[in-house]
């Protein structure tokens, strides 16, 4: 049985994350390095935990790991816009994202908190954080469905942010978006009308189911960062393994594509 959503932050949050905010000049990078510094922290044994957020500078689709390009996508709206069609490494639906949205990504140690091995904890627990850092920023706000926040709208809830996790064997990557200034109307320019979805979206289309906080990302990031108690810097950025991730999966459509 699915667990419900928190309404209040977890009773101990995390302390003592890596603080990383790192935009890559290219699409393909940004989701490479997500997944480079999951696969760097697999392979060390005392791998910092890291909060790292980041701007997109351009529109783009993100297509989670399992879905399906035909079912999601307008592809012939992104090949005319020259909208890039990426693929994550982890699951969820297709996302739009570019400027008017942050993006962000925890790294967390499950040999230190084995209870997010269960993906329903692990949902519990970072949007628990996130609910009470945004409190402040975006009144009302809780989550909905298995994984989105969002803000009442009168007896609607508008979703701002949807989120996805990876867990490896020693760790959990857990990332989304936090939607301020994206332009809803092209959303549905680029996406097709979600073949799943939570109920309390009552098949609404995405212009009357999304919208945008009214802080700014400077104001978000630094919300972020004292939730997640990301007070040093982490420095060891894994750029050769994010090329060479870029290279094998994120730059090639033979991934991108692949369904």
């Amino acid at each position: 049985m699915t667990a419900p959503c928190p309404t209040t932050p977890p009773p101990a949050a995390p302390r003592g994350l890596r603080w990383l905010d790192h935009t890559c000049d290219e699409p393909a990078d940004n989701l490479a390095l997500d997944h480079a510094l999951l696969e760097a922290a697999g392979a060390e044994s005392d791998y910092p935990e890291v909060l790292r957020v980041w701007r997109p500078a351009t529109p783009m689709l993100v297509l989670g790991r399992s879905s399906r390009v035909a079912e999601e996508v307008d592809e012939q709206a992104c090949r005319g816009d020259g909208v890039p069609v990426l693929r994550r490494v982890s699951g969820g639906a297709t996302i739009l994202t570019g400027p008017g949205c942050l993006m962000y990504a925890v790294l967390l140690n499950l040999e230190k908190r084995p209870e997010l091995t269960a993906v329903d904890r692990a949902h519990q627990f970072v949007l628990g954080v996130l609910i009470g850092c945004l409190s402040g920023l975006a009144p009302g706000v809780r989550c909905a469905g298995q994984s989105d926040l969002v803000v009442p709208d009168g007896d609607r809830l508008l979703k701002f942010s949807g989120n996805s996790l990876r867990v490896a064997r020693r760790w959990l990557l857990y990332h989304g978006t936090l939607m301020h200034g994206l332009p809803v109307e092209d959303i549905a320019k680029y996406l097709k009308h979600p073949p799943r979805q939570p109920e309390y979206r009552d098949q609404r289309e995405h212009g009357r189911f999304l919208t945008n906080l009214t802080a700014d990302a400077d104001a978000l990031s630094a919300a972020l960062r004292r939730g997640f108690g990301a007070d040093e810097d982490f420095t060891n950025v894994p750029t050769a393994l994010m090329e060479r991730l870029a290279t094998e999966h994120y730059r090639d459509d033979r991934w991108n594509l692949q369904r």
